[in-house]
């Protein structure tokens, strides 16, 4: 499949009502629950998500639109949300990451991305030269994955519990 603008907005604008059916409610045993000590439990991907919203996509997009590939975009800091998160119920967060979603789609929109504009070119600060079309791929590409991170956590937590039936369950391997 060929990035369209109008498909990639379809996801982007799903991903928080997802990560709220999976993540309210949930009690601090799952939303902590962690594959190993140094990796990110659900409540840090979904912090890692708002802090995207804020500094990431659409502060790339601008740089894109505004500097080509003249001025390479901010370093993004994959673990910046700390402070984010820290001591805020879950309800708070998924609002929060809904509200600011919601305006980066709204500005996205703003943006008025034909195919010339998706074609600009941006500069990755490891990666070299990228298009927008390029980010906002991966913009969705990046939703998915955390959201498939976020459930391969959860269900990591009965990995030993469901015992022989493991080998049926790819999502435990």
């Amino acid at each position: 499949m060929q990035f369209q603008i109008l498909e990639a907005v379809q996801v982007l604008e799903r991903a928080p009502a997802v990560m709220d059916s999976i993540l309210r409610g949930q009690s601090p045993v799952w939303l902590n629950a962690r594959m190993d000590p140094d990796s990110f439990s659900p409540i840090d991907v979904l912090g890692h998500l708002i802090y995207g919203e804020l500094t990431d996509w659409i502060p790339r997009a601008r740089i894109i639109l505004e500097h080509r590939d003249s001025r390479a975009f901010d370093p993004f800091d994959r673990r910046g949300f700390t402070s984010l998160i820290e001591n805020k119920p879950i309800g708070d967060l998924l609002d929060q990451f809904a509200d600011l979603r919601r305006k980066s789609i709204e500005t996205l929109h703003s943006l008025a991305l034909n195919d010339e504009k998706l074609d600009l070119p941006g500069q990755h600060p490891g990666l070299g030269r990228v298009t927008m079309r390029q980010l906002l791929a991966t913009w969705v590409v990046h939703d998915l994955n955390h959201i498939d991170q976020v459930l391969r956590i959860l269900s990591n937590e009965y990995r030993d519990a469901v015992g022989p039936w493991r080998e049926y369950l790819s999502i435990v391997k």
